[in-house]
């Protein structure tokens, strides 16, 4: 679609009106302290930090591990189906108010069979809010399941055995957590028996990891989809791969910002990964610690790069071509963007 240009004051309120799908949150991710601070009441157990300001005043991060330190500690809290059903159903409402139709959500069962929880139980609280997310909301959820990288081949492998009970719950496998040290070729044989299994693949790249992580990825897990990929910036050769097999990148700006991976907002490649043919996509990544859900992602980022309405009409039309939904349902949900946009016009 050809978008005419919009004054600057009424591009605020198209980003967060157009309807969009999300593809790189994970679900942990979302957990504000408020509900971290009731599910340990509720679980009867103690947090480390005394209050909700004292754990805000927490989430400011050097990388990618120190963010992973805390974010683990707020994941022990989660005991119960319930608590996984909640804080789904808790993100789902954010999203449903940024106007998200389709939301494609990571968790991993290592970090809670860890503390003693059964897979089980995460994967059914969690499919259940996704699936009343339809009747509540009229949009569509599905889950990917992560493998943590700093964990062994392996645990993966039985990571994977765990979830197989409820294949039917899950739409795709990916591969998270620490990437410095950890390259996806360490994860080649367990991707290659889901890719036999039917599974969907993506996989987190060139993040804080180096372009060479995004090749292997790609050809040696033989994913559809990097998350993050920012750092193909630094390679040419892969930037024209990239663009000429319509590879999707899943680009989580405020994430970037918080994390270091782009000293200022102002810094960052979006509008350039655009520029040279990219599909990339914006997401929230782990909303509750990096300062925003999708539409301030959005809106932050656009005020910052200076971003225009043709610009967000490709980002929003990209996550649905990024999306494992249907064709009906991706042409329904074009067919809502459209009439968004020729509102605004």
């Amino acid at each position: 679609m050809k978008v005419k240009p919009i004054p600057a004051d009424r591009l605020p309120a198209l980003l967060r009106a157009m309807p969009k799908a999300e593809l790189h949150m994970h679900i942990e991710g979302s957990l504000e302290p408020e509900l971290i601070f009731a599910l340990a009441e509720r679980n009867r157990m103690t947090f480390p930090y005394p209050d909700v300001a004292s754990l805000r005043s927490a989430y400011v991060f050097e990388n990618l591990q120190s963010f992973l330190d805390l974010y683990h500690a707020g994941t022990q809290v989660l005991r119960t189906e319930q608590d996984f059903y909640d804080m789904t159903q808790a993100y789902l409402a954010r999203a449903h108010a940024d106007n998200v139709l389709h939301a494609e959500i990571f968790f991993d069962t290592q970090t809670h069979t860890a503390h003693g929880v059964d897979a089980g139980v995460v994967i059914r609280g969690l499919h259940r809010a996704c699936a009343d997310a339809a009747t509540q909301y009229g949009m569509s959820a599905s889950l990917i399941l992560c493998f943590l990288r700093h964990l062994s081949e392996q645990e993966a492998f039985e990571c994977l055995e765990q979830a197989l009970p409820f294949r039917d719950m899950l739409v795709g496998i990916g591969l998270a957590s620490s990437e410095v040290g950890h390259p996806p070729e360490k994860f080649a044989r367990v991707f290659a028996r889901c890719r036999e299994l039917g599974f969907r693949l993506v996989a987190h790249a060139g993040e804080e990891g180096p372009p060479a992580y995004i090749w292997s990825a790609l050809d040696v897990l033989k994913v559809e989809r990097i998350d993050h990929g920012v750092q193909a910036m630094h390679d040419a050769a892969l930037m024209r791969r990239l663009a000429a097999e319509r590879i999707p990148l899943t680009v989580c700006p405020l994430s970037n910002l918080k994390l270091c991976v782009f000293p200022r907002l102002q810094d960052h490649n979006l509008g350039r990964l655009l520029d040279a043919g990219i599909l990339a996509t914006v997401n929230s990544d782990d909303p509750a610690y990096f300062g925003g859900y999708i539409n301030e992602n959005f809106t932050q980022t656009f005020a910052a790069l200076g971003l225009s309405a043709q610009q967000a009409w490709q980002l929003a039309d990209n996550s649905f071509t990024a999306s494992f939904i249907t064709p009906e349902r991706r042409r329904a949900c074009t067919d809502r963007l459209q009439e968004t946009f020729e509102r605004f016009q």
